[in-house]
């Protein structure tokens, strides 16, 4: 375990000096949250700024989750880094782990600086226990696309990750429809703000999404590993 630990804050510490990752994660949220926040919209009881904050502390979030780990998983399997890392003591595991738990840590400054910009800049007004629910709520959602960005990384080539990436991100974001975990995730928030309720059929959604990636990731990682 302090091995995956040792990996996990070395990825952090080459996340952190990443400019690429921190434009899509925090900076492009947040310039879209200054733009178009401050608005005082109200629909189903859940003002439009409130709505546009866990918007955008999603796409941030899942971004950093979702599309970097697959470019850089792909990249790091195409340079061998994987298998150098089965040649250690680390077990076979530490490399997804690690990948898991850096975004888990890495995704909470764009949730927590579009939160705080909700409250202090669109004035965002709600209980406290609501603000935890709804930022919760967003950081669990990362494991979703964690898992599938590994799904992915370790069976697309490098020349081909990022557009599909791209078009799998923007699809799960924008033509989601009611089923995506993109839209589970939006809609436990936007009740828990609007209502103060969480509906079970989100919550299973979330699950059964989390399962299906899940799933997929450790064919993806068994059967690569089976060429290595």
């Amino acid at each position: 375990m302090s091995g995956t630990l040792a990996l996990t804050r070395a990825e952090i510490s080459r996340l952190r000096r990443n400019k690429r990752y921190m434009i899509f994660t925090v900076a492009l949220p947040v310039m879209f949250y200054l733009i178009f926040g401050k608005q005082h919209a109200i629909e189903n009881g859940v003002s439009f700024a409130a709505f546009y904050m866990v918007g955008m502390a999603s796409f941030g979030a899942f971004s950093g989750a979702f599309n970097n780990n697959t470019i850089r998983i792909s990249q790091e399997r195409k340079d061998g880094w994987i298998r150098q890392l089965r040649l250690t003591p680390l077990p076979a595991s530490a490399y997804v782990v690690a990948k898991i738990l850096t975004s888990m840590v890495t995704t909470v400054p764009s949730i927590a600086i579009v939160f705080l910009l909700g409250s202090f800049y669109a004035h965002v007004d709600m209980p406290i226990w609501k603000w935890v629910v709804c930022a919760v709520a967003i950081w669990l959602g990362t494991l979703i696309f964690a898992a599938l960005a590994v799904a992915l990384g370790y069976k697309l080539n490098p020349d081909s990750v990022q557009p599909v990436t791209l078009v799998v991100f923007f699809f799960f974001s924008i033509f989601g429809g009611e089923f995506t975990p993109t839209d589970q995730i939006v809609k436990i928030t936007t009740n828990v703000i609007g209502g103060g309720s969480v509906a079970l059929i989100n919550v299973v959604g979330i699950v059964v999404w989390f399962a299906i990636f899940v799933g997929l990731a450790t064919f993806a990682v068994r059967s690569t590993a089976e060429t290595l």
